[in-house]
């Protein structure tokens, strides 16, 4: 292949299994403006709300300048392989068709991670709803209003929730239950790699 090489390597991915959520990131190409500036991250927001379905649910995100963090569920490899890639084809047509511009807006494939144990779901919980602070937008306090931590029931001290729901919230055991055995959230807590 010509261009810069992907970063997420061509082999086979993971087994899923349905019972794991997965931690899924999509990196944009450089040169595009911020995603999380204005009409771009409501275009996101957009085709964020209307990828859950049956099969795929978004149940966590986070828009970053240039990429996006997920926590899905799906109910097998072929939901999940099919709902994150009509994601990404949603917002590339949305973003492309508000910058007046064609081409590809990811720089590679999305990078994916099965979350098999619930302390994996919560350390992915954080790194997703946190991410903002990882890249110095807010302080160590605070939450981001562009991710999906407005409608997160999982905080020590209730965070206010706003606004028509964007996330799946009937989520099976390791997003719903399971990740809490390890402790409710902080709102100071950072943003680390996931482990």
């Amino acid at each position: 292949r010509r261009g810069r090489p992907s970063s997420v390597p061509h082999r086979p991915r993971e087994r899923h299994a349905r019972a794991h959520p997965v931690h899924v990131t999509l990196r944009a190409r450089r040169g595009l403006p911020p995603l999380r500036e204005g009409v771009l991250f409501r275009a996101v927001r957009e085709r964020i709300a209307a990828a859950s379905r049956d099969a795929f649910r978004v149940v966590h995100f986070s828009v970053q300048n240039d990429h996006v963090h997920l926590v899905v569920e799906a109910e097998d490899a072929r939901a999940l392989s099919r709902g994150v890639q009509g994601l990404a084809i949603r917002v590339a047509r949305g973003v492309h068709g508000l910058l007046r511009t064609r081409g590809r807006l990811w720089a590679d494939r999305f990078h994916s991670r099965e979350l098999r144990t619930p302390c994996l779901v919560r350390n992915a919980i954080v790194y997703v709803l946190m991410n903002v602070k990882k890249h110095g937008v807010l302080g160590s306090v605070g939450v981001d209003a562009l991710s999906s931590v407005l409608w997160f029931d999982g905080f020590v001290r209730r965070v206010v929730v706003r606004g028509d729901c964007l996330v799946w919230l009937l989520c099976m055991w390791f997003v719903a239950i399971g990740w809490r055995r390890h402790g409710l959230v902080r709102v100071d807590e950072q943003s680390r790699a996931p482990s």
